[in-house]
C-alpha cells in the first residue's frame, strides 16, 4: 500500500532547521563570500491533462461498468463530503448496479474524461500488479517461525515539512534523534541485523520465509494462516523513510537475472537458489513497511483512501499526479500477453514503488491465481482521469 519517501537532502534539511530552532549546539558558520544553502524545490512528476472525448477511451462503449460500480462507491463513502462529490455520491446511490446505460450516462453526466501525459510528453508509462498474499506464520518466535513482522516503533518521528518550508509541502519526513540530531531512521539491512532496539517487543507476527516477508512489505498486506488454522489480517501501518529500491533491477545489473525472469516467481526462485547471498539482496532495497493488524471483517485490504480495495477495479498511483479516489480509465494488455485489458477503475491506493504521471499497480486481489497475475504484470498502458465537473485540472 503505499507513501512518499524523501530525500536525504530533505532530511538534512529536518536536522538543520530542528537544530536553528533552538539546540544549544552552535552551526558552523559558512564562508563569507559564500551565501547560504537555500532549500531546493523537490521535484514532482506533474503529469499534462488534455481534455478526451468519450469514444477515445478504448472499448468504453462495451464496457461493463456495473462490475467497477462497487468500487465507486467505496471512493463516495470516502470523498462523499467534499462538495464537488456530495451531488455525484447522491445521484450513484440512485443508479440501478445492474443498468449499463444508466451508468455510462451517470459518468458522462458528471465527469470530464482527460488524458494523463508524463511530464516529457509521452502518454505511456508502466503498469504493474500487486495482490494480497498468504504468509504461514505465528505469534510466537520459533525454528520454524523466525522473520518478524514488526508494529511501527515508537521512536521513528514523523514531520511535516511543509510546516517548516512552504517549498517542501506535502512532504513528509521520517526519521529517529540520534543525541541533538535527527539522522535518518535505520535502514532495511540494519533492521535485519537488529540494530533498532525499539523494535524489541514490537514483534506481531512471525513468519517463516523472509523473501515472503519482502515481498509482504511491496504488496502492503496480507493474510496470515497460523498454526491452528485461522487466518488474520494485517495491513500497512508505516514505513522508515527511505526510498524504494528494486531487488530485481538490481539482479539485472549484476548479471544474475535477465529483464524478462525478474517477475516475482523469478527473484523467489533465485533465493531458493541463493540462500547465503539473499541477506544482501534484500538489503539493496532500504524501505521497510511496518503492520498492524485488521479487523476480521474488513471484506479487503484498505488502500491509501481509506476503503477496502475491489479486486482488479482498484489500482495504486502516484497521488502527486492523479488525486485518489477518482475514477480512471486504463488501457493496458493483460500480463505476459498482447490481450487488451480496457477498464475503468478507481485510484484508491498508492505505493512506494509507483512515482510517475502515467504510472499504475493494478490489485488483482488474493490468492494464487491474483499472485500468479500481479507477479508477471509489467505491461504499458496509458490512463484517463475523469475529473468531476468543477474540479478539473488547473481550476483549483
Amino acid at each position: 500500500m503505499k507513501i512518499k519517501f524523501p530525500h536525504y537532502s530533505v532530511l538534512l534539511l529536518l536536522a538543520t532547521s530542528l537544530l536553528l530552532a533552538g539546540c544549544p549546539t552552535p552551526l558552523p558558520k559558512p564562508p563569507v563570500e559564500v551565501p547560504p544553502p537555500q532549500p531546493k524545490v523537490v521535484s514532482k512528476p506533474f503529469p499534462d491533462f488534455l481534455p478526451a472525448k468519450w469514444e477515445a477511451l478504448p472499448d468504453w462503449l462495451t464496457q461493463d461498468l456495473s462490475a467497477s460500480w462497487p468500487a465507486l462507491l467505496q471512493s463516495c463513502h470516502a470523498l462523499r463530503f467534499r462538495p464537488v462529490w456530495v451531488p455525484i455520491c447522491a445521484a450513484a446511490k440512485k443508479v440501478d448496479a445492474d443498468d449499463l446505460l444508466a451508468q455510462r450516462t451517470f459518468y458522462e453526466t458528471w465527469f470530464t474524461p482527460y488524458q494523463v501525459f508524463n511530464p516529457d510528453g509521452s502518454d505511456t508509462g508502466l503498469v504493474t500488479g500487486y495482490y494480497e498474499p498468504l504468509l504461514k506464520g505465528s505469534r510466537t518466535r520459533s525454528a520454524r517461525f523466525a522473520y518478524p513482522i514488526y508494529a511501527p516503533p515508537d521512536d521513528m518521528l514523523e514531520v511535516d515539512m511543509g510546516a517548516l518550508f512552504p517549498q517542501f509541502r506535502g512532504q513528509i519526513v521520517r526519521g529517529r534523534l540520534e543525541g541533538k540530531r535527527v539522522v535518518p531512521y535505520f535502514n532495511r539491512a540494519e533492521i535485519n541485523d537488529g540494530l533498532a532496539p525499539a523494535l524489541q517487543g514490537r514483534e506481531i507476527f512471525w513468519v517463516e520465509n523472509p523473501v515472503e516477508l519482502f515481498f509482504l512489505q511491496i504488496q502492503g498486506s496480507g493474510r496470515i494462516e497460523l498454526e491452528d488454522g485461522t487466518r488474520v489480517k494485517i495491513g500497512y501501518a508505516e514505513q522508515n523513510g527511505h526510498p524504494y529500491a528494486s531487488i530485481g533491477k538490481k539482479l539485472i545489473d549484476i548479471g544474475e537475472l535477465k529483464a524478462e525472469e525478474t517477475s516475482m516467481q523469478g527473484i523467489k526462485k533465485w533465493a531458493d537458489n541463493h540462500p547465503e547471498e539473499l541477506p544482501v539482496l534484500l538489503g539493496h532495497n532500504p524501505s521497510y513497511v511496518f503492520f498492524r493488524e485488521l479487523p476480521d471483517t474488513l471484506s479487503a485490504p484498505l488502500g491509501a483512501l481509506g476503503v477496502p480495495l475491489t479486486n482488479e477495479y482498484s489500482i495504486a498511483v502516484d497521488p502527486r499526479s492523479i488525486p485518489l479516489g477518482v475514477p480512471v480509465f486504463l488501457s493496458t494488455t493483460q500480463p505476459n500477453s498482447s490481450e487488451p485489458l480496457n477498464r475503468l477503475v478507481f485510484a484508491q491506493d498508492t505505493g512506494g514503488a509507483i512515482r510517475g504521471a502515467v504510472r499504475a499497480d493494478f490489485f488483482w486481489g488474493f490468492g494464487e491465481l491474483a499472485a500468479a497475475k500481479a507477479g508477471r504484470m509489467k505491461q504499458s498502458g496509458r490512463l484517463w482521469v475523469l475529473f468531476p465537473h468543477g474540479d478539473e485540472p488547473g481550476l483549483n
